[in-house]
């Protein structure tokens, strides 16, 4: 595949990513002007519009890539269960934790595997770039640090802002970092590149 048709797809799974999170977004700001009802009961329409959304993203990631990514389709199996804890015993607390807890179990994995000696990163990026295994350790480690950052930033919103807030947060602040981070990372890419990427400059980029 050539390197458009990498970006093109690499932007499609973003869209896919971000789609759930704006469903959540917009619906816990108007479904109570949508459906009416009092804007309290907000957060459990936004909830099961979560899931909806989440799944209708991880079908058509698997339809049009004809595989889903480990990483969305961990976080859609969270998104599913706590989404329902949520719904079922009428408590927002079980969505608001479960970036946290995905966060956590993300960080868990990556460090846990960086301190084995294993680039797991490697494994779940399956071949999209080319890296040394130094290179793969070195994003392994960063990678399960930042998922530390962003379990805690999620733990210090909810607790201490409004739904609103939290909700919009997902949004417009953790997804952001996230990217800002990930654009701080590519001198790594540079430094560790294996031998056979620094002779084709023109390699795809990341799925």
């Amino acid at each position: 595949m050539s390197a458009n048709g990498k970006a093109a797809g690499q932007g499609l799974r973003m869209l896919l990513e971000l789609g759930p999170l704006a469903v959540f977004f917009l619906l816990n700001a108007r479904a109570d002007a949508i459906f009416g009802g009092p804007a309290s009961g907000n957060i459990y329409y936004a909830t099961g519009g979560f899931m909806a959304a989440t799944v209708a993203s991880l079908l058509y990631s698997y339809a049009r890539f004809r595989k889903i990514p480990t990483m969305p389709l961990v976080t859609g199996v969270f998104v599913l269960v706590f989404g329902t804890l949520t719904l079922v015993l009428h408590d927002e607390t079980f969505i608001k934790v479960k970036p946290t807890l995905v966060n956590l179990l993300f960080a868990g994995a990556l460090l846990g595997a960086s301190w084995a000696g294993y680039p797991l990163l490697k494994r779940l990026f399956d071949g999209a770039l080319d890296l040394t295994d130094e290179g793969w350790m070195v994003l392994t480690r960063r990678w399960g640090l930042f998922f530390i950052v962003l379990a805690a930033i999620n733990e210090i919103v909810w607790r201490n802002f409004s739904t609103e807030f939290w909700a919009g947060f997902k949004l417009f602040g953790i997804m952001p970092l996230t990217m800002a981070f990930a654009m701080t990372q590519l001198p790594v890419f540079r430094k560790y590149a294996a031998p056979e990427t620094e002779k084709a400059p023109d390699s795809p980029a990341a799925d």
